[in-house]
């Protein structure tokens, strides 16, 4: 801890004696995290839509606060319980000045299942049966059974040129024509100019952009994963905009009167998930020999890691205070919230009972894996030491996120952190991705891959996908929810609290749930 602060002071220092840049017409972002790849199909993770959605505009939009908007799609209307008819906006430019139809919305649908990759974003169209062009800018989705969430996933159904990607299309060249700009060709504010992973996204302003010209000629996004150095850089005036200020590091941005800080309430929850096989690969006795049967598959266990995990200590030193605990997997604004279920319960006492109980009295050795590019510094430590007042011996594993996530949906590990957000404003759209069973014939599951499965668990999140009234969705995810808290697959941990800091003679920023940082929110100073 006192080597991060001391880095972090000299960090500073540095950065408050270096000249400032950039020009006026010219947007300068630093993230935590930047895309894996520019093909806005290849993998769902946060980090990946906030970079292409510059780029890509999707088929609807999600509203600052997560309610569901028009974009490329004007109306829509369920004709009947397995149709969704869209209408879609006429004029609409691709950046090379072809138009867009129906058949790119078709194309982009049809082409997911194909490219896509880790985190898959195939939970956005897993309930897509049949596509009909009705005309140019008509078209019909037919569902398999009931969809009444269908325009909420797709409020992250990205729309590419089916003339541009027509030759990228499969997993082994979707890099190539993406990451290189050839397909890298969408109807969004700006246009793709270059592009490495680590490195710097460069675009430039759509001339002929359907919502208006853009106020910056350039955005440049750069990848700084080290908080400190983020800071740095906008204290130091080499950047215009940056995300996720650590709490340790706001009051030196807002006492600097050249800056100005916005704050906001997240959508993103970070929670401890546990493996669900018989054999788990890195859980070990205490004398180092691997258990034989998986101790997190005991109730008892399970219930004794949530009673160690004090939130409030979690939200005070891993999260620096940008918090609030969670009771459940989605927020209080997402439909199915449950406001049933009670705030988490510190019990060491009990939690110690519970592990004697289930045969563990002197606990075991675990694996912690965690993306450290992507979760707080201090996030798995501090779980490691909570878990250590009930024996429980914790080995923190943080590793990037482009190791961590091929190797979490490989099953090789026994206990991660992670985080989500309910993208879509809807509950059904986590519970179906995280605790359904994996069952890529139904479309569900895609990011249950530790094998948690509960026939009742996935009797409700089907009920629900197929429940049209609105009043009995709402009470089977409500249900869902409550399932989940009752039987801990996943134990949430806080919802995050974000704040973007900027110059405050050249920007006003407009903060979203979702944490996306785009240009399309930066608006020069008037």
């Amino acid at each position: 801890m006192k080597l991060n602060s001391i880095f972090r002071t000299l960090l500073l220092a540095t950065a408050l004696a270096s000249p400032m840049s950039a020009l006026a017409e010219d947007l300068v972002i630093a993230t935590k995290a930047g895309p894996a790849s520019m093909d806005p199909h290849f993998t769902a993770t946060s980090a990946n839509a906030e970079a292409t959605k510059q780029v890509f505009d999707t088929l609807l939009k999600s509203s600052n606060n997560l309610q569901v908007e028009p974009l490329l799609a004007t109306e829509w209307k369920a004709i009947d319980d397995t149709t969704w008819e869209f209408k879609l906006r006429k004029g609409v430019k691709f950046h090379d000045g072809s138009d867009f139809t129906a058949e790119d919305v078709k194309f982009s649908i049809e082409r997911i299942p194909n490219v896509t990759g880790p985190n898959p974003t195939t939970v956005y169209v897993r309930r897509v049966a049949g596509i009909e062009i009705v005309d140019p800018y008509t078209i019909r989705i037919k569902t398999a059974g009931p969809a009444p969430t269908l325009p909420n996933d797709f409020v992250r159904l990205f729309v590419v040129s089916h003339r541009a990607a027509a030759n990228y299309s499969t997993k082994e060249t979707s890099a190539e024509g993406f990451n290189s700009g050839k397909a890298t060709i969408g109807t969004g504010p700006y246009k793709f100019v270059s592009w490495a992973p680590t490195q710097d996204l460069v675009l430039e302003k759509f001339d002929g952009y359907w919502g208006g010209v853009q106020p910056w000629d350039k955005v440049v996004r750069k990848e700084i994963p080290n908080d400190a150095a983020r800071v740095a850089q906008l204290l130091a005036g080499q950047v215009d905009l940056i995300s996720k200020i650590p709490a340790t590091d706001l009051a030196n941005v807002e006492q600097n009167s050249a800056l100005k800080v916005v704050k906001n309430p997240s959508a993103f929850i970070p929670y401890l998930e546990f493996d669900f096989r018989e054999t788990t690969p890195q859980v070990w006795d205490n004398t180092g020999k691997k258990v034989s049967k998986n101790p997190f598959l005991d109730p008892r266990v399970r219930e004794a890691f949530d009673l160690a995990l004090d939130r409030e200590t979690i939200i005070e030193f891993a999260l620096e205070g940008m918090g609030v605990p969670a009771t459940q997997l989605v927020t209080p604004s997402v439909f199915g919230y449950n406001e049933n279920i009670p705030q988490p319960v510190y019990d060491v006492d009990r939690a110690r009972k519970l592990m004697a109980d289930a045969g563990y009295p002197d606990g075991f050795k675990v694996t912690l894996a965690y993306a450290n590019d992507r979760m707080p510094t201090e996030l798995g430590p501090t779980i490691a030491q909570l878990l250590a007042a009930i024996d429980v011996k914790v080995e923190v594993q943080g590793v990037p996120a482009t190791v961590f996530n091929p190797a979490k949906t490989r099953g090789e590990y026994s206990l991660y952190l992670a985080s989500w957000a309910t993208l879509t404003g809807e509950s059904n759209y986590t519970l179906s991705a995280l605790m359904h069973t994996n069952d890529p014939k139904k479309s569900q599951g895609a990011f249950n891959v530790r094998g948690y499965s509960n026939p009742k668990m996935d009797e409700l999140i089907e009920a629900a996908a197929d429940e049209m009234d609105e009043v009995k969705r709402k009470a089977l995810l409500e249900e869902a929810n409550m399932l989940v808290a009752t039987e801990r697959p996943d134990l949430p941990l806080a919802i995050n609290v974000s704040a973007w800091g900027m110059k405050a003679d050249k920007i006003t920023y407009d903060p979203r749930a979702d944490e996306d940082t785009v240009a399309m929110d930066a608006h020069p100073v008037k």
